[in-house]
């Protein structure tokens, strides 16, 4: 827009500056002169000075054009409220709807079984931009899960292993293994539209898994292995971390059997003066940073092209640990997201 377009200005300052440019030409401006010193068009001035001219000072006000905030809408601004807050804090198989999440047809039929109202797909979509609401990727919880023991986790179970760590001298780290395979590609690939790309993968896949452990202060610990974790896998890597630590470990962990089992726990008893083991609420994995640095690796990994030679994977999953554990302040990262924060 031009410099002096009107559009600019709000009511009470298009109205001042259309007054003053009258004045002006009451002491015997002209249209240009008037136009450049009150910073408004020529066409602007004009207009204001041919309504004085018609119908005084009253006449050359102006006033915002268009319908009223509200007026016209099918649902009433309670309504509005009341629709907001079901999709805010339910999700439709709570409200006995056959959908997993709100998209505009399920919204739809919401407003539709509560207030007798049958909106427009359209119009849907156009009530949720209003509200603020866009669509994104959910975070996954598991059905399973029970909240109040999420919730005694958070008020009372950790912030007593926090005490405790604190009276101590107890370093908290928070563990939990993964697995990539070379087949896994991730991502968006730029394509003329209507031909997708094509990731060509190799199908003799390999895979390998990680076991770390991060903490708050920017520690970081891994251990890259073949297959899935077992007991003998899981001693080695808590004796490596014992050794490597000038302070007693407090370690978090999910609940995976493993976690549990025999040998695990005599090792961890005859080790106890050194490493004590507490487990997050089951179906949980949202609770702990060890996750969010998991993801990432996963993201970075699978942006190379797909691993063809034997080995090639768990070079690049040691590069990027290795990295990550050299930058303290990228770890303490990791404790920023909201579902972690608590850790922080």
């Amino acid at each position: 827009m031009r410099e002096n377009d009107s559009r600019k200005l709000s009511m009470p300052e298009l109205n001042e500056r259309r007054r003053q440019a009258v004045q002006c030409r009451l002491k015997g401006m002209g249209l240009k002169e008037t136009a450049e010193l009150c910073g408004m068009s020529r066409n602007t001035v004009n207009e204001a000075w041919q309504r004085y001219k018609a119908g005084g000072w009253k006449a050359i006000r102006v006033w915002k054009t268009g319908r009223p905030v509200g007026k016209g809408r099918i649902l009433t601004s309670e309504q509005e409220k009341e629709t907001q807050r079901l999709i805010r804090d339910r999700t439709p198989d709570q409200l006995k709807m056959p959908y997993a999440l709100w998209n505009r047809q399920a919204v739809r039929e919401l407003i539709e079984r509560r207030y007798d109202r049958k909106l427009a797909i359209r119009s849907v979509g156009l009530y949720l931009e209003r509200w603020g609401f866009t669509p994104q990727k959910p975070l996954r919880k598991a059905y399973e899960q029970r909240p109040e023991a999420v919730r005694k986790w958070l008020h009372e179970d950790y912030p007593a292993i926090r005490a405790r760590a604190k009276a101590e001298g107890a370093v908290i780290h928070w563990g939990d293994e993964t697995g990539l395979r070379s087949d896994d590609v991730r991502g968006r690939s730029y394509s003329l539209r209507g031909h997708t790309p094509v990731v060509r993968v190799n199908h003799n896949r390999h895979g390998c898994s990680v076991i770390s452990t991060v903490t708050n202060r920017g520690e970081m610990r891994w251990m890259v292995f073949k297959g899935a974790l077992n007991s003998s896998i899981l001693i080695g890597f808590l004796r490596r971390l014992v050794k490597d630590s000038d302070n007693k470990v407090f370690l978090i962990l999910d609940n995976l059997r493993v976690h549990h089992s025999k040998p695990v726990k005599e090792w961890l008893e005859e080790h106890l003066e050194s490493i004590e083991v507490f487990h997050l609420p089951s179906y949980s994995p949202e609770l702990n940073p060890v996750e969010v640095a998991n993801a990432a690796l996963k993201d970075a990994v699978t942006k190379h092209a797909p691993a063809r030679k034997k080995g090639q994977l768990e070079l690049f999953t040691s590069r990027f640990l290795r990295s990550l554990q050299r930058h303290p302040k990228r770890i303490i990262a990791l404790f920023q997201k909201d579902t972690v924060r608590y850790a922080a």
